[in-house]
């Protein structure tokens, strides 16, 4: 894969890294785990395969070789060649043809999946990249003008899908694969469903009522680490010290100053703030895709409603696997 452009931040992301955040090294990975997911899905991947995540504006790629892509996520003006591409399918694009990623219309995060996988060397069991610390990825960083990547599978190490056999056979510029059904479960735009954290009874009843009653908005200091929240302060009843505490995904932690930040892929791995709440994880794509100045409300919900949200997610995701691997074989 050949960068043209790179865009804002484009990065390589796979599931994760597990198992070291007991050395303080975090999780990284996907932002919107649906929209990883179900790119490598549509191109016939592992659900693990690194992919490229990129952030508010996309890049201009080109490919070595015939390349089968799919695009989800963030909605952006796609086009190969000048040729409209569209979202939620598998496209096959001919070697030297250009990917251009344009204008933003909504969201903030693109997926691209490419047949095979990103395959740049794994650092600690993971291609995802690592900006802060500088490793995983493509050498740690966001891509750049100029930049080569390595996909792996194409084609030695993956069987080639019928698909790929009719574009070899026609010489068309471009092929469409049927898509999946690909919408999420259930989701209330800019809501997120919430479990009780470990610390909801030291905050202030008002705290604990406006957390449910009141919108926040995402601030311009979000990142990929955690999205911070303005709106009404969550004040504790009392000071409290705490023992620093694992961090998962989803995190609602309030600093002194009440304002809450819900931490994200590239969180740390503890930490000492209190803990309100978790958003459920069935949500944290709604979240992933939110931009400065979008927002939000929070639901509370219990652990069991949490659980079947994510269950339902699941279900969903392996149907669209399902309907995915049909169409390619068509």
């Amino acid at each position: 894969m050949n960068v043209e452009r790179p865009g804002m931040l484009s990065t390589l992301q796979d599931s994760g890294r597990f198992g070291h955040q007991q050395y303080g090294v975090s999780v990284n990975g996907p932002m919107d785990e649906w929209s990883h997911r179900l790119a490598n899905a549509l191109v016939g991947n592992p659900e693990n395969a690194a992919v490229l995540e990129c952030t508010l504006t996309g890049p201009r790629l080109s490919f070595s070789d015939t390349t089968l892509i799919a695009l989800c996520g963030a909605r952006m003006r796609v086009t190969a060649d000048g040729r409209p591409i569209p979202y939620h399918r598998a496209v096959l694009v001919r070697r030297g043809v250009t990917i251009d990623v344009g204008e933003r219309t909504d969201g903030a995060r693109l997926y691209i999946g490419v047949r095979g996988g990103l395959g740049t060397e794994p650092v600690l069991g993971s291609r995802s990249t690592n900006v802060r610390a500088g490793f995983g990825g493509f050498q740690g960083r966001g891509l750049k003008k100029g930049d080569r990547i390595p996909i792996l599978g194409v084609p030695r190490e993956m069987p080639m899908l019928p698909i790929e056999r009719r574009m070899v056979q026609s010489g068309l510029p471009m092929i469409l694969a049927g898509s999946a059904d690909v919408n999420p479960p259930g989701r209330t735009a800019g809501v997120l469903r919430f479990i009780r954290g470990p610390q909801w009874e030291a905050f202030t009843t008002k705290a604990r009522e406006d957390l449910e009653s009141t919108a926040y908005e995402v601030t311009a200091q979000s990142d990929r680490m955690g999205a911070r929240l303005m709106g009404s302060a969550l004040l504790l009843r009392a000071p409290l010290e705490l023992v620093s505490e694992a961090t998962p995904f989803g995190t609602v932690q309030v600093p002194p100053d009440g304002q809450p930040i819900v931490l994200m892929a590239d969180r740390q791995s503890a930490g000492g703030y209190p803990k309100i709440a978790y958003v459920a994880s069935a949500d944290l794509p709604v979240l992933a895709q939110s931009l400065p100045g979008d927002s939000l409300r929070f639901i509370q919900v219990s652990q069991a409603d949490a659980e079947i949200a994510w269950r339902e997610f699941e279900e969903r995701l392996a149907t669209a696997r399902e309907s995915a691997a049909a169409a390619l074989e068509q």
